[in-house]
């Protein structure tokens, strides 16, 4: 799912792209995607894009007249800027926003359509969208802290859930974890204030470095490539790769469709956590350190 550091990217380019420009029409190929019906979307159409805002995960094109359209890609929807009159993809294609030079093709790689859009209006409209969470790259150390204490949660959960911190997803929580040293399951509540003060540290330059690398690949382009997975990740999509910090492999946590990708050694004082399917299967016979873990593979 793109998320803060992509999503950044995202606005900033499609400013450079639309700013100004009246949107002539928007091509529907899905009747899914479009999950509202007053305005209708047609009230859209010819309006100017007078701004492009990111409100947590997702992009938002103010239009004149105070309307807006609502945009989430969720996990796999990404966008294309194509010539104008470009066609959707014939499998992936969710929609086209028309503009006189150029088009923008919003596609979705998942047979289960969930990116969406909305049209509403004004900023109450709007603010019907926030999920409230702490933009943590606009605030402080103390802003922080409050939204991170707020519940007693996980430090993955808490890190992406969209109620508590803005922006943050799979990926970059398991980077952010690994930057602090912290263990993915520790309790919120049990935080020290060395702790939470790294924790805040590495969020912070894991957002600002990555919006930067990102931004800089792009340059005056368009995000072609947006992805969850990069060769220059410490720990997430690395599954047994060597931390690059210890050298000992990463491990992972399944869970749902998603999973999170930890150093044991840097982040949980070499005991591995429980992974639910494996654990499950092999029971007494799951390994609860590093050491025993490679002993069982003979490494």
């Amino acid at each position: 799912m793109p998320e803060l550091p992509d999503v950044t990217v995202y606005v900033e380019r499609l400013r450079a792209h639309v700013l100004g420009r009246a949107l002539a029409r928007v091509r529907l190929q899905s009747p899914f995607l479009l999950r509202s019906v007053d305005p209708p979307l047609s009230a859209t159409f010819g309006r100017d894009v007078v701004d492009v805002r990111r409100l947590g995960k997702r992009i938002c094109f103010g239009l004149a007249g105070d309307l807006w359209l609502v945009l989430h890609l969720m996990i796999a929807g990404r966008l294309r800027w194509k010539p104008p009159d470009a066609k959707p993809h014939a499998r992936n294609g969710l929609a086209a926003f028309d503009f006189e030079h150029g088009t923008l093709v919003l596609t979705e790689a998942s047979k289960k359509k969930r990116a969406s859009l909305y049209v509403v209006e004004g900023e109450a409209g709007l603010a019907e969208h926030d999920r409230g969470g702490y933009e943590v790259l606009e605030g402080d150390a103390a802003g922080f802290r409050a939204a991170l204490l707020r519940e007693n949660r996980t430090l993955k959960r808490a890190l992406t859930d969209p109620r508590i911190l803005s922006g943050i997803g799979n990926a970059y929580s398991d980077e952010i974890l690994w930057a602090a040293r912290l263990s993915p399951v520790k309790l919120t509540s049990r935080l020290t204030d060395d702790e939470l003060a790294r924790l805040h540290a590495a969020t912070v330059d894991t957002l600002t470095t990555w919006t930067e690398r990102l931004r800089a690949d792009v340059g005056e382009g368009f995000p072609d490539k947006v992805t969850a997975f990069h060769d220059d990740m410490a720990v997430h999509g690395r599954y047994r790769e060597p931390c690059p910090a210890c050298g000992k492999p990463v491990q992972r946590i399944r869970y749902a469709e998603n999973e999170t990708n930890y150093c044991a050694r840097c982040q949980n004082a070499d005991r591995l956590l429980a992974d639910r399917s494996l654990s499950q299967l092999m029971k007494k016979d799951w390994p609860r350190t590093l050491d025993e873990l490679e002993s069982k593979r003979g490494g």
